[in-house]
Formats: C-alpha cells, sequence, structure tokens
C-alpha cells in the first residue's frame, strides 16, 4: 500500500506484516478528526488486502497516543449536537474497525497512551509496552466521559479495573498496565522491536484461515 496519508504511515513488508504508524510526534500523536478518518480508511484497505497477515499498530516519536487531541475537542462548542454526535461516531468506527480486524492487530505501545490512547490498545489482539511509560484514563479530570473506549477498555481490563482507572484519572506505570492485562507484556526499551519481531513470527505460523 502506497501511503498517502497526512497523520499516518502504513508500511507492508514481503512477509505480509502492515505497520501502522500514528504520525503526530509533536502532539503526541493525539486523535483529531484527519487522523482518526485516515485510520479508519488505512483500516478498511488492510482489512480487505488478503497479502497483509498481520498488522502492528504503533506511535511515531515518544508518545503512543495521548488520546483526543484538544483542539479537536473545543471545536465541538460551536457545534449542534447533532454535528457532535456525528463526530464523536466517527472514532466509535474506527474502534469497532480495529477491535473487528481480520487479522491479528499486535501493538507495540512505544510511550505514553491516555485515554482514546488506552482504547487503542485496547482492541489490540497482542500489546508489547515500552517500560517506563504511563497510561491513563484522564477524561474525568477534564469533564468528560471515556464514552466511545469504556466497552474495549472494560473488556480488555474488567469492571473492577475499569472502576479504578476511570474515576481517578490516575495515571499508572507499565507494571500495573500488565497486571491488570492492558498491556501483554512489559520490555525494556531497547528490547521493543526485537519482542514485536519475535511476536509477530509466531502469529505467521498460525494458518491465515483459521485465524
Amino acid at each position: 500500500m502506497t501511503n498517502t496519508y497526512n497523520t499516518i504511515l502504513v508500511e507492508t513488508d514481503a512477509r505480509g506484516v502492515a505497520t501502522l504508524t500514528l504520525n503526530r510526534p509533536d502532539k503526541h500523536n493525539a486523535l483529531n478528526g484527519e487522523l482518526i478518518a485516515e485510520l479508519y480508511d488505512a483500516a478498511e484497505k488492510l482489512a480487505a488486502d488478503d497479502d497483509v497477515r498481520i498488522v502492528v499498530l504503533t506511535g511515531a516519536g515518544k508518545s503512543f497516543c495521548a488520546g483526543g487531541d484538544f483542539n479537536w475537542f473545543a471545536s465541538n462548542v460551536e457545534k449542534t449536537r447533532s454535528e457532535r454526535v456525528a463526530q464523536s461516531a466517527t472514532l466509535a468506527r474506527l474502534l469497532r474497525r480495529l477491535d473487528t480486524l481480520p487479522k491479528p492487530l499486535i501493538g507495540r505501545i512505544n510511550g505514553p497512551a491516555y485515554g482514546g490512547g488506552v482504547g487503542m490498545i485496547s482492541v489490540c489482539d497482542y500489546t508489547i509496552g515500552a517500560e517506563g511509560a504511563r497510561f491513563g484514563l484522564t477524561e474525568v479530570k477534564l469533564g468528560l466521559l471515556p464514552a466511545n473506549i469504556s466497552p474495549y477498555v472494560v473488556a480488555r481490563i474488567g469492571k473492577v479495573h475499569s472502576r479504578e482507572t476511570m474515576l481517578s484519572g490516575a495515571l499508572f506505570d507499565t507494571a500495573r498496565a500488565e497486571r491488570i492485562g492492558l498491556l501483554t507484556e512489559v520490555v525494556a526499551p531497547g528490547d521493543l522491536d526485537a519482542t514485536v519481531n519475535r511476536v509477530v513470527h509466531d502469529h505467521l505460523q498460525a494458518a491465515p484461515g483459521a485465524v
């Protein structure tokens, strides 16, 4: 697939492993309307591409995903209720598309993730996090609800841990993220790529039809 996007990078290697990179490093890969639309478009194309066996989701720069872009949220102030619902629905459709991707989705969690970024982790099938990253469902601190991501976060870490993290908005480290099931495993930052390659290799041994 040729990369024609502004906010994401898409690369597919000879093995059929596609890497989707959130590419707004100056904004810590925060989600806005353009990134959500481009990521959805890329996910649709990868889902339909029989040559793609596995998709790796990661972020450019130091962060995985800082959640929703503040300016994107602020743009809602002047919109009608129906327009706000429609904008919110774009994120809901993206999360569902990633959650139902008909091939393994491996999260290469290269740095911090907050709010919607935690939602993006939650729809991955296998997640590898770089030690030292921080996480949080921080919406309550802004007077917001983690609405669209809640079904996926609850499915991932369970009701008890969801209540603990969503109601306080407190940040937590990779050790807790692994303990509650958000991350499958945690490795040193320098070992992240080698670990992703190991996990990818293991998944490539499975029969595509069975997967």
